[in-house]
Order: structure tokens, then C-alpha cells, then sequence
């Protein structure tokens, strides 16, 4: 048999990034790291080109050491887009009108027929793409760590037409009485 093997199937999964380390000006050291994270492309519901959906998840924790009031866990993603359509208008005008009267037979008039000639112009004005943020959930917590696992999360763009891109974020805030500090965990860039 020389059949060669069906190639894998794409399951998402995603290598994370190392963890984002601080130490603060007090001495605590702020953590916020990511594990079993997903990213797969899935066709938009809406079905337009100019869409991108993909389902994601992943676990993400923060931690900090030494005398704390809490904080949060803000964990998203950022999309990227190669090209957003700003606008698609559609240009166009009557060139013409013809008309005419139809004799049948037996000297009967019918109905006169009228004949339109349109002249018509796609006009599109493409921009420069963006990034954007999508939050999925802001997690305020009391003591020295926080937790968000996300399954079967779907984040979707509209308006883009060119390569798209999308990366996991967690960013880490940890309060004392007079202070916040803050660090952040960017995951692996994957290219749709």
C-alpha cells in the first residue's frame, strides 16, 4: 500500500510564551503566565470574506508573593489585520432611456417597453490594518493569586480583507494600600 498518511489534524494547540516576571519596588515578585492554549481558525458564522473566527482557550495565572490587597487578571486576545476595508461604496447613474411603442397584431398598442442603460463603479478604500483588543474576562481577586481558564471561545473581527493574526494576553495587576503594579504575558503570534 503506497497511500501516503492523511496529514495531522489541526487541533490548535499553541506553544506558550514564557511567563511575564516583575519584581516590585517592595520586593514581591508579580507572575502571570499561560498553559494549554488553543487557537484554531473555524469559518465565520456570517460567512462574509471579509470575517475572522477562531476558537481559542487556554488557562491563565497570576501570582504575586508578600503582603497584598488583591488585584486582577485581565485575560484577552489581540487580533491583528494585514488590510480593513474602511468602506465599499458603490458609484453609478442612468446613461440612458429608450422607449418605444409595440403595435400587435389586428392594430392593437401594447404596453410601451422602456429600456435603461446603468454605468456602475465599485468604489473601495482599503486602510491599514489594526490591531485590536478583545478582552474575554476581567478577574478581580482578594489574595495572592488568580486563576481564568477559557474553552471554546470564539473571537471573531470583521472588515478585514488581508492576513490576519492573533495572540493570547493576561495582564497582571497586583494592589497593596498604596501601589499597583503591573506585568503582562503576551502568548505566540499565529497567522491565519
Amino acid at each position: 500500500n503506497n497511500t501516503p498518511p492523511a496529514p495531522p489534524v489541526d487541533t490548535g494547540a499553541v506553544a506558550s510564551e514564557v511567563p511575564g516576571i516583575a519584581t516590585t519596588l517592595d520586593g514581591r515578585t508579580l507572575t502571570v503566565a499561560a498553559r494549554d492554549e488553543t487557537q484554531l481558525p473555524v469559518a465565520p458564522l456570517t460567512t462574509s470574506l471579509s470575517s475572522r473566527d477562531w476558537l481559542v482557550g487556554g488557562t491563565f495565572t497570576g501570582t504575586t508573593t508578600g503582603s497584598v490587597a488583591g488585584g486582577t487578571l485581565d485575560v484577552g486576545y489581540q487580533i491583528g489585520c494585514g488590510v480593513e476595508m474602511d468602506k465599499v461604496k458603490l458609484n453609478g447613474g442612468l446613461t440612458g432611456v429608450l422607449g418605444n411603442t409595440n403595435f400587435g397584431g389586428a392594430g392593437v398598442i401594447l404596453p410601451p417597453s422602456l429600456a435603461v442603460q446603468a454605468l456602475g463603479q465599485i468604489e473601495v478604500a482599503p486602510r491599514p490594518g489594526t490591531v485590536t483588543n478583545v478582552s474575554v474576562t476581567k478577574k478581580a481577586f482578594k489574595g495572592t493569586s488568580a486563576r481564568v481558564t477559557l474553552r471554546d471561545i470564539h473571537v471573531k473581527v470583521d472588515n478585514c480583507v488581508g492576513a490576519s493574526s492573533l495572540r493570547s494576553y493576561a495582564i497582571l495587576t497586583s494592589s497593596t494600600a498604596d501601589d499597583d503594579d503591573i506585568v503582562a504575558y503576551y502568548g505566540a503570534t499565529k497567522v491565519f
